[in-house]
C-alpha cells in the first residue's frame, strides 16, 4: 500500500508540474474570436473557418461566444444557412489573428454589399472603471454621436462602418442616446448599466428606419465550449494537454512500480 501511495504521489507531482505549463503554452499560442451577424437584410448564415463549420443558422443580431482559434491567418467563409456545396459563399476572405488577443468578426452592410469587418477587442479595464466603444453598423444611416441625453458627446462623428476607440468612464447607470450630429435622437439608451472592470462594445445595427444597439461584453473574452460543429483540432487543445500530462503520469507510475519491484527483487 505504501508503494502504491508513493507511485500516486509521483503522478500528482508530475501533473502539478507539467499540466499547467502545457495548458498555458496551448492558450498562449491561440487567439479568441467571436462572430456577429450585423447585416440587416441577410438571411441566417453558416460560418466556416478553414472549411470547418463553427457557426450554423446564425440570424441577424446573433453574436457567438468567444471561440479559441490558433494564431495566424484563417480563411473565413459565410454561406446562407444550409447552402454550402450548393451556392457560393456570400463572403470569402482571410483574417489574421495574434496570439493572446481577442477579435470580433462582424458581417456588416446590406446583403448586396455584405462584407466582413474584423475588429480587435480589449479584454481589460482599469480597476474601478468601465470601458466602452461604439460601432456604427447601420448602412445608409448618417454619422452619429453618442452621449447622455441632453449632455455632451462621449463619441462624436461615427460614420458607417466605423468603430471608435475605447473610452474609460466611471461605472454606473447612464441615460444615453444615439443621435445625429445635429442632435436628433435615433436610439434611446436610457438605463444603460456599465459595471466596473468590464469592457463593452455598443454596436448600432439595423436600418436607418429601424435602428437599435447591441451591447456586447468584450471582457468576457474567455472561450466557452466550442460549438457542436467543432473547430477542427482546436476544439481539443485543452483536452490534449491533459492527455499528455496524464500520459506522463502513467509513465511515472509505471517507473515507480518497476523501481519498487527491482528493489524487492534485490
Amino acid at each position: 500500500m505504501k508503494k502504491l501511495f508513493s507511485s500516486l504521489a509521483v503522478v500528482v507531482l508530475i501533473l502539478g508540474i507539467f499540466a499547467p505549463s502545457v495548458l498555458a503554452d496551448s492558450h498562449d499560442q491561440n487567439a479568441m474570436l467571436r462572430v456577429l451577424h450585423a447585416s440587416p437584410d441577410a438571411p441566417a448564415v453558416d460560418v466556416y473557418l478553414n472549411d470547418e463549420a463553427v457557426v450554423e443558422g446564425a440570424e441577424f443580431k446573433a453574436a457567438t461566444d468567444y471561440m479559441e482559434v490558433p494564431a495566424g491567418e484563417h480563411t473565413v467563409e459565410i454561406y446562407a444557412a444550409g447552402t454550402k456545396g450548393e451556392q457560393d459563399p456570400v463572403i470569402s476572405t482571410t483574417v489574421n489573428v495574434e496570439a493572446g488577443m481577442a477579435y470580433t468578426a462582424a458581417a456588416i452592410d446590406n446583403l448586396e454589399n455584405i462584407q466582413l469587418k474584423a475588429i480587435q477587442d480589449s479584454m481589460e479595464a482599469t480597476e474601478g472603471m468601465a470601458k466602452v466603444r461604439v460601432g456604427h453598423f447601420i448602412p445608409g444611416a448618417p454619422a452619429v454621436d453618442v452621449g447622455p441625453i441632453g449632455g455632451d458627446d462621449l463619441f462624436s462623428g461615427a460614420e458607417f462602418p466605423m468603430v471608435t476607440d475605447y473610452m474609460e468612464i466611471d461605472p454606473g447607470s447612464y441615460d444615453l442616446e444615439v443621435r445625429t450630429t445635429d442632435g436628433t435622437q435615433l436610439i434611446d439608451l436610457s438605463g444603460t448599466n456599465l459595471e466596473a472592470g468590464k469592457v463593452y462594445s455598443a454596436f448600432a445595427v439595423g436600418t436607418a428606419d429601424n435602428p437599435e444597439v447591441l451591447l456586447l461584453q468584450d471582457s468576457a473574452a474567455m472561450p466557452t465550449m466550442m460549438p457542436a460543429t467543432g473547430l477542427g483540432g482546436t476544439a481539443d487543445s485543452s483536452s490534449n494537454a491533459w492527455m499528455y500530462a496524464a500520459l506522463l503520469g502513467v509513465l511515472a507510475m509505471g517507473a515507480g512500480f518497476m523501481l519498487t519491484r527491482k528493489r524487492s527483487e534485490a
